[in-house]
């Protein structure tokens, strides 16, 4: 698990997705004047450089953010997060990527509390020297998932956790439902945002019908889910072919927002004939 670097896969088209939907949930948060609490749970060093040898090894960025970045006819929430990846490159030439903390302090106000927790020893020591001048944040390099217990609920009883780890272990998606069980036993109209990605395993195929059945008895406010399918498997039925967000008493407004933007990304993103998406919710 140690050996996973995201930096191979920033700003490809699951970024794209993840950060989408992250922003549009802060935004929603922040329309109220009391503070909120982000738990980022395997939050990655922070930020990343699209020219760096990791990230040019696939280069899988040009697949995501580079086809959205130039564009000036994006709907508007898209906009609004390609706005913010152009605000994280000061010289407006697409060179860095923002991880889900960066994401997460451009939207965040000063009283917002911001939780990230990160294992692996060089991204932690990033990510820990890029939110050293935050207030109210603290970076800690413990297992997210074992934090939910003493994140959970936070003091203002407002509050966001996002999980997507690596999914590179098997064991990453019981650990995810686990997750999702104990953040709505503790914090029951939380928000809780959970990336996947889209494959041909058993794991991936079930996850969330599983997800469901651990959200509809305990959600106060329901949950929606977004899949954005963009390739298709090899031969084998191996490869990513997409990726989802399972959102667990999502903002009101998410759903019409991510529907304004889900035909431009498929259209943009797509790499064969049947790229596609699906949205569904379902309220309380």
């Amino acid at each position: 698990m140690l050996a996973y670097r995201h930096a191979f896969h920033a700003g490809n088209h699951a970024d794209v997705l993840k950060h989408l939907v992250l922003a549009e949930v802060l935004r929603y948060m922040a329309e109220k004047d009391k503070a909120y609490t982000v738990v980022d749970t395997h939050a990655g060093a922070g930020g990343y450089a699209l020219d760096g040898r990791y990230a040019q090894k696939n280069a899988e960025h040009l697949g995501g953010i580079a086809a959205l970045y130039a564009r000036k006819d994006l709907p508007g929430p898209l906009q609004q997060y390609v706005q913010l990846v152009q605000d994280f490159n000061p010289g407006k030439k697409l060179e860095q990527y923002p991880g889900s903390p960066a994401i997460a302090r451009m939207l965040m106000r000063f009283d917002d509390r911001l939780r990230c927790y990160e294992l692996h020893p060089t991204d932690h020591r990033i990510l820990a020297s890029y939110l050293e001048d935050r207030p109210n944040t603290q970076v800690l390099q413990q297992d997210g998932f074992a934090s939910l217990k003493a994140e959970l609920p936070p003091p203002s009883r407002r509050g966001v956790v996002l999980i997507d780890p690596p999914y590179e272990i098997k064991a990453d998606y019981g650990k995810v439902v686990a997750a999702l069980r104990e953040s709505l036993q503790r914090f029951a109209d939380g928000t809780v945002a959970i990336w996947y990605p889209q494959l041909q395993t058993v794991e991936s195929v079930q996850l969330v019908q599983r997800l469901k059945a651990a959200a509809e008895p305990v959600a106060k406010k329901g949950w929606l889910h977004v899949r954005l399918t963009v390739a298709q498997a090899d031969e084998r039925g191996f490869g990513m072919m997409g990726s989802g967000m399972f959102v667990v008493n999502p903002p009101f407004v998410l759903h019409d927002k991510l529907a304004e933007c889900l035909p431009t990304l498929v259209d943009t993103l797509g790499q064969y004939d049947d790229a596609n998406y699906l949205l569904e919710q379902q309220s309380a």
